[in-house]
């Protein structure tokens, strides 16, 4: 993309409008990333800004041969994990239980769930379940379609490395979806849940997420 293009090389040189730019484009699918990652709205938003930022320190050294897209979500991911893992040994320091621990009483009724369009909200309740590692695989493979070569250059796997963690994570989420009563299967869903590709960063004006980036 041409556009995209310029306006990588024009913030790369420090123009912050440009890299404004690249932000409105990019912050549905970074926003949904961390969104799937965290299971949190407001962990999210501070993610995806913080992601934007740290893109932005880095752009000097992004390789202009790899796709953008999968660059700055490779970003993204890797500030989601760092965050959970910070999360996890916090919890356990404190009571001993990770922050996205499955309680009894949040099992949704399948059915219902379907008619009032929340299964796929359900779903991505159950993938916190999973180990980091497990649920970028499924977050990057069915919520943002990305194939298993991207998947492997993003995670710094092979492609059957890539294939046999997909593997094990969609037998893991079936066997949380049987035993807490989910059901369906895993697969790209149009009607997503809203918060999950809400703008959150555009609401609150670009402006704020580039006002106190630093000069490159």
């Amino acid at each position: 993309m041409e556009g995209e293009a310029a306006w990588i090389e024009a913030a790369g040189a420090g123009d912050k409008r440009a890299f404004e730019r690249l932000v409105i484009a990019y912050q549905k699918p970074v926003y949904s990333l961390a969104y799937r990652m965290l299971g949190n709205a407001r962990d999210a938003e501070d993610a995806a800004q913080e992601s934007f930022v740290r893109c932005y320190r880095a752009l000097g050294s992004y390789d202009r041969r790899r796709p953008f897209s999968t660059w700055l979500l490779s970003i993204v991911a890797h500030h989601c994990i760092d965050r959970l893992r910070r999360q996890r040994l916090r919890e356990v320091s404190l009571d001993g239980l990770p922050t996205w621990r499955w309680m009894p009483g949040d099992a949704v009724d399948p059915e219902a769930a379907a008619e009032a369009g929340e299964l796929t909200d359900h779903i991505g309740g159950l993938l916190l379940k999973l180990p980091e590692d497990y649920r970028l695989a499924l977050v990057l493979r069915y919520w943002h379609d990305l194939g298993y070569e991207e998947i492997g250059e993003m995670t710094g796997q092979t492609v059957s490395a890539v294939k046999s963690r997909l593997h094990r994570a969609r037998r893991q989420l079936a066997e949380i979806m049987v035993l807490g009563g989910g059901r369906g299967p895993l697969a790209p869903d149009g009607a997503d849940d809203p918060r999950a590709s809400a703008t959150p960063i555009q609401s609150g004006g670009v402006h704020a997420c580039t006002a106190t980036m630093p000069a490159i």
